[in-house]
């Protein structure tokens, strides 16, 4: 790996103890927005019961659907409005916090998080909170609205932290619920957006172990990547599944006396797709920590929603072994160190016109494959989109339509101007029906001098929506990729809760799309990203 790459890699466990630091209690509502800064935003009406959710427009989910798609069939705007968008409002996160959680919309509120641990429920047309909630760490996960089984009629939101925390509180007033933690290894966090189905909340469970493991004083390595599935009234478990089945030994000890332990790895970085008829759950695995890597490593993988049962795995990338900082005489190390091309990006489930269904993803590596769900993860096509890294190739979440799997790429670790792009694929046979560079950066060093598109990206009738590390968010032609809208975000705000604010890096999250709103953090100021700590929401001109 070229040292920049591991400069930044190694930051990872930094960023973890920092976000610990700013971890705050499990708590409910009373007068938190004075505490944290959203004092004179408050709405005039809180409390009562949240309007139905099914009624009203909204997205979600992470993926806008169980499918995860992140395809909005009515955005409540046209192709035809998106260039006319204008930025409606802005929300500053107080206390110096980063833009880190997507945001969802759901019964005319946002709902979002912050890496400081604070979630907000805000007034989706004129930036007002109804409530902020404080978790026990930073909330990287979208928030997830759905009914309360027996509840009489209440919504909840669920979320996780990076303690590996899951939450549910009442979505129409922050007053908590119940909380459970999934995993009790020290680096285990949530990063992918809890799926809810049938009175269920499957949880993805992830990891910073590999930011730990290449250090020589410690016992690399021992985190297992699962799944985990609740009773969403009640948060109590109903079963876990890990994705490498061996629980890890003891195999040796190092020349300094330390423990070296196996196997580990396969963290789950992405939110669950769910098949509600069929009954099954579709997950991407990471990369091993220790060797030989398991062969659920690097992986697509399908388990059963009722009993957790693996039905069955497909690794793309097989012998991917990684950990950040290694060097030929550190023991913890593998013999070869892997290219760290595991999932960040979930599974998209679709059905094709022939009635044959496929699942769409990218990987880090570059590559998009499409697989078929109902022979074991069969490879049907892949494509060549970038050319991979262990910031990707492809990142964070691509997105399809009834026709076309749409692909941005990162490649961040690659000179300015030969990273990122767009590519729109056949969803039915893999082929490129087009490709779209990104525009010439005229920088050629420092932060956010990347034209990487390493964000989710999001869809609606006739676009694309598409964040940078640069800090624009882009609207793409679906016919032929051509920009339609282009806006830099990286630029201060004005703020409707009167917080100091800039826009920065738009990574690790996509815009949410509801309403006739396009709603985007933008300040990822991890890697080579811009920080910032602001919420930004376009619309049509009012």
């Amino acid at each position: 790996m070229r040292r920049s790459a591991r400069a930044a890699l190694v930051t990872l466990a930094a960023l973890v103890m920092a976000s610990s630091a700013r971890a705050q209690t499990f708590s409910s509502t009373g007068a938190a927005e004075a505490r944290d800064g959203a004092a004179g935003a408050l709405c005039a009406e809180r409390g009562g019961a949240l309007p139905d959710v099914a009624s009203m427009p909204r997205w979600s989910v992470w993926g806008n659907d169980l499918a995860n798609t992140r395809f909005q069939p009515s955005p409540g705007l046209t192709a035809a409005d998106v260039p006319k968008l204008t930025l409606l409002w802005a929300f500053g996160f107080p206390g110096g916090t980063q833009a880190y959680s997507q945001p969802t919309i759901a019964a005319g509120r946002v709902f979002v998080g912050s890496d400081g641990g604070r979630v907000y429920a805000l007034d989706a047309r004129t930036g007002c909170a109804y409530w902020s909630f404080a978790a026990e760490a930073g909330v990287r996960t979208a928030v997830t609205i759905g009914a309360l089984s027996g509840g009489g009629g209440r919504y909840a939101a669920y979320f996780g932290d990076l303690r590996a925390n899951v939450y549910a509180v009442d979505a129409a007033t922050g007053a908590p619920i119940w909380k459970e933690k999934v995993d009790d290894h020290r680096s285990a966090r949530i990063t992918g957006a809890p799926a809810l189905s049938g009175g269920r909340l499957y949880v993805p469970v992830s990891s910073v172990e590999e930011g730990s493991g290449g250090a020589k004083t410690y016992a690399c390595c021992t985190f297992r990547g699962s799944v985990v599935a609740l009773d969403a009234a009640t948060g109590s478990r109903i079963w876990k599944t890990y994705t490498i089945a061996e629980a890890p030994r003891e195999v040796g000890t190092t020349t300094a006396g330390v423990s070296i332990m196996k196997p580990a790895g396969a963290s789950v970085w992405n939110s669950p797709t769910l098949d509600e008829r069929g009954g099954v759950l579709y997950v991407g695995t990471g990369n091993a920590y220790t060797e030989p890597a398991a062969d659920t490593t690097d992986a697509v993988m399908a388990l059963d929603m009722k009993s957790g049962r693996i039905l069955w795995s497909k690794q793309l990338t097989p012998s991917d072994v990684f950990v950040i900082g290694c060097r030929p005489d550190n023991e913890n190390c593998p013999k070869q160190v892997g290219p760290d091309h595991d999932f960040g990006n979930a599974p998209i489930l679709r059905t094709l016109a022939d009635g044959r269904r496929i699942l769409a993803i990218g990987q880090k590596s570059g590559v998009a494959y499409g697989l078929d769900p109902d022979h074991e993860g069969t490879v049907l096509w892949q494509f060549r989109a970038g050319k991979g890294g262990p910031l990707g190739g492809i990142e964070w979440g691509s997105a399809a339509d009834d026709r076309r799997m749409y692909v941005p790429v990162s490649d961040v670790l690659l000179p300015p101007n030969e990273a990122g792009g767009l590519f729109a694929l056949d969803l039915a046979t893999g082929e490129k029906v087009w490709h779209m560079p990104a525009p010439h950066l005229d920088c050629t060093s420092g932060r956010g001098c990347s034209a990487a598109q390493s964000a989710p990206i999001s869809v609606i009738p006739g676009v694309v929506f598409s964040g940078s590390i640069d800090g624009h968010l882009r609207a793409y032609s679906t016919t032929d990729g051509a920009i339609m809208w282009d806006v830099n975000t990286a630029r201060e705000y004005e703020t409707v809760n009167h917080v100091p604010a800039k826009g920065g890096s738009i990574d690790g999250a996509g815009p949410a799309i509801a309403g006739g709103l396009v709603v985007t953090n933008s300040g990822y100021g991890l890697w080579k990203g811009i920080p910032g700590n602001v919420l930004l929401v376009f619309g049509k001109p009012q």
